[in-house]
């Protein structure tokens, strides 16, 4: 049986998770910025695959001190740092016509001392804040625009009422029961696609965030897909820089325990909190009239 030849086909390549952490010390008060950001170039590389030819390869080492130098100028929002990043390997190099630049933002905050001088926290001393972490992504295909998304995860969320799982099908299978009133809980992983440039990111981040949460918390849940559709209808509406959001929501079940064996009751009050395994509720929402922008989702593991 013949076949035909043998190509190269898509490829990308660069320097993945580089940690990097600023320290601003420009006064007495310190302020950090922790990333971790991923670098991967596109463009004519074939010669390195296919013939061992290293001329068009910029190193990956190179790619992590591009990263460190820049931060030296400031990070600022990491959609900000991951265009210049951009713009710099597509517009210095001829041969790289596009890449995909991500990038990781972890928040640390000022220690809380407590004193009763008013100097509330330390200027210097810092905690890790909670699990959740901003994301942003820029590509850039072919040399056109770049696509900024940005996101967020591990957005842990819980709400001890105003919310219900009722009317659903059954079959033989089918043990569950109807919930009339429980406890909603999730972690939140989102990314929304921007379809402008030059915004104030961290404005906006902080923005959507907040429309978020007040919509999981203000709407009343018939189900965990009715919360997420709410939640990015919400971001649409006040955001009209924004064409689409994508969520990818576990349910953290939350089972009431049983304390008759104790001659006790348990007026909603005990819950046994089981992390598996558990439902995924995952969905787009976006504007009916939104740009296809199927190239800018490619590479990110899972639904978003």
């Amino acid at each position: 049986m013949a076949h035909g030849s043998i190509v190269l086909g898509a490829n990308q390549y660069g320097k993945a998770e580089v940690r990097l952490v600023k320290v601003t010390r420009d006064t007495a008060r310190h302020e950090i910025e922790d990333l971790s950001i991923t670098s991967q170039l596109r463009g004519d590389f074939e010669a390195a695959h296919v013939e061992g030819d290293n001329a068009h390869v910029i190193a990956t080492d190179t790619q992590k001190n591009t990263a460190f130098a820049f931060a030296r100028d400031g990070v600022g929002a990491p959609e900000d740092l991951l265009l210049r990043l951009a713009r710099h390997f597509v517009d210095d190099f001829e041969w790289v016509t596009g890449g995909r630049w991500a990038a990781e933002k972890y928040s640390w905050a000022h220690i809380d001392m407590g004193n009763e001088d008013g100097e509330s926290t330390h200027d210097h001393a810092f905690v890790r804040g909670g699990t959740e972490i901003r994301t942003a992504t820029v590509t850039i295909d072919g040399g056109g625009a770049p696509t900024v998304i940005a996101g967020l995860k591990d957005l842990s969320v819980l709400k001890s009422t105003g919310s219900q799982f009722t009317g659903f099908p059954r079959d033989v299978y089918t043990t569950l029961q109807d919930a009339t009133d429980r406890i909603l809980a999730t972690s939140v992983t989102a990314r929304w696609r921007y379809n402008t440039a030059g915004l104030d990111y961290d404005a906006v981040y902080a923005d959507v965030r907040r429309v978020l949460l007040r919509a999981f918390a203000d709407k009343h849940s018939h189900a965990l897909q009715q919360t997420l559709f709410q939640m990015g209808k919400a971001v649409l509406e006040a955001h009209p820089e924004i064409d689409e959001i994508k969520f990818s929501m576990p349910n953290r079940h939350h089972y009431l325990v049983d304390l008759s064996p104790f001659d006790l009751d348990n007026p909603g009050e005990v819950f046994f909190a089981a992390d598996r395994p558990y439902g995924l509720i995952e969905a787009v929402v976006q504007r009916d009239d939104a740009t296809d922008a199927a190239a800018a989702w490619e590479g990110m593991a899972g639904f978003c």
